[in-house]
């Protein structure tokens, strides 16, 4: 793609890549205080794990269903600016999280929010991609730890900001999304001047063409199949540890709120820093190595955690932060890869099915807590990691930086 490795080259580049990075970071800050709040939110308006899972369910519908759809608009009409909306609605979301009284206010704040998250994915990797300078995997690792980072940041704001003060400080946190908007306002002036640079060194003949890219044939149907079940895999059992990880703890080891906290927080640290492994390893070794280690490679771990004491806990869930979370920048750019016209549409499903999988999951996982037990539920999803068997079957692929 040498248009994207021409855009990508050079310090303005990687800065735009690390501003994407940065405001992923801040978004997902922001939407890793929900689940972060759920112990609070359960004791003040007496929720059950069933109505946990559902504000879980809540935030990633609304944060999946749209995605493809943004994705495969902005494939055909770009909008530089979009970004900027979807961060407004994630700070009215966390507006009117500070403010709800009833179960129903939440699962509107948790619905802004997941809007705000559909229309910020698609766009901001396609950006990744634009800055990658050919070097796709480490781009969109480079982008999605920025993610992560504020994933673990979010239990830390929670266990020392709002906890300590109460539901309405969930509004200092406003200035995030403020922050955020004006990161995303100059991403998108440097993503419209390419968009101009591109029309005008490209033909119409050219640019048409790229527009209307074929849909993705039977070739490919089966190894997105195969990717599908991977994400399946992947995002129900880390449901099962960003959603309950710290009622699992409280539970087994009776841990105060903030400590469980501060153990999600190591976890989703974890999860960071194995994103960004992923990427920089699949660009040496090859993403489909990467994808083969970390989904399959986890189950050990996996199947260890819920026979361990409070000391070996953490140290599993770390390894499995680890190895698990380096798959997913791996499996963005080989789907990519299969579906190159499609970036947008392609980075929206992908992202979209995570999260739906990972609030279906929650959903799930809250019910069955509810009948037997949060512990049971561990002992269950440890062997989901076994569906990355299905990794076997996905063809190799040439990809060229």
């Amino acid at each position: 793609m040498p248009a994207t490795n021409r855009l990508g080259r050079g310090s303005t580049a990687f800065a735009v890549l690390a501003g994407a990075s940065f405001a992923h970071l801040l978004n997902d800050t922001l939407q890793s205080l929900v689940p972060a709040l759920y112990p609070m939110f359960k004791a003040a308006f007496a929720l059950s794990f069933t109505q946990v899972g559902l504000m879980t369910l809540t935030l990633q519908l609304t944060a999946s269903l749209l995605q493809p759809v943004v994705g495969l608009y902005t494939d055909r009409r770009p909008m530089p600016y979009s970004l900027v909306g979807g961060m407004a609605f994630t700070l009215a979301g966390v507006l009117l999280l500070s403010a709800a009284s009833t179960f129903a206010a939440l699962l509107v704040a948790a619905g802004f929010m997941g809007v705000g998250s559909s229309i910020f994915h698609p766009e901001s990797s396609r950006i990744a991609r634009m800055a990658s300078g050919g070097r796709h995997g480490f781009a969109q690792s480079f982008f999605q730890v920025g993610g992560n980072l504020g994933s673990s940041f979010g239990p830390l704001l929670a266990a020392f900001l709002v906890v300590p003060r109460g539901q309405a400080s969930v509004a200092w946190c406003a200035p995030l999304a403020v922050a955020a908007i004006v990161v995303l306002w100059k991403i998108g002036r440097w993503y419209q001047a390419q968009q101009a640079a591109a029309a005008v060194g490209a033909s119409h003949v050219a640019r048409a063409a790229s527009m209307r890219a074929p849909a993705p044939s039977r070739r490919v149907a089966w190894p997105l199949a195969v990717l599908a079940a991977l994400i399946f895999s992947k995002y129900f059992y880390l449901a099962s540890l960003s959603s309950y990880y710290t009622f699992y703890l409280i539970t087994k080891f009776h841990l105060s709120i903030q400590a469980a906290q501060i153990d999600l927080f190591i976890f989703l640290g974890a999860v960071a820093a194995g994103t960004m492994l992923g990427g920089i390893v699949g660009d040496r070794i090859g993403v489909k190595n990467v994808i083969w280690a970390s989904i399959l490679g986890v189950f050990p771990f996996t199947a260890l955690l819920p026979h361990a004491t409070l000391l070996c806990t953490p140290i599993l869930t770390v390894c499995i932060g680890l190895i698990l979370a380096s798959a997913f920048s791996a499996i963005v750019v080989y789907a990519q890869e299969l579906v190159p016209g499609r970036i947008g549409m392609i980075s929206g499903v992908f992202f979209g099915f995570a999260f739906g999988m990972a609030g279906l999951g929650a959903a799930i996982l809250g019910q069955l807590a509810d009948r037997i037990g949060i512990e049971a539920v561990y002992g269950i999803c440890a062997y989901l990691p076994l569906i990355g068997l299905l990794a076997a079957f996905l063809p190799d692929l040439e990809i060229k930086n």
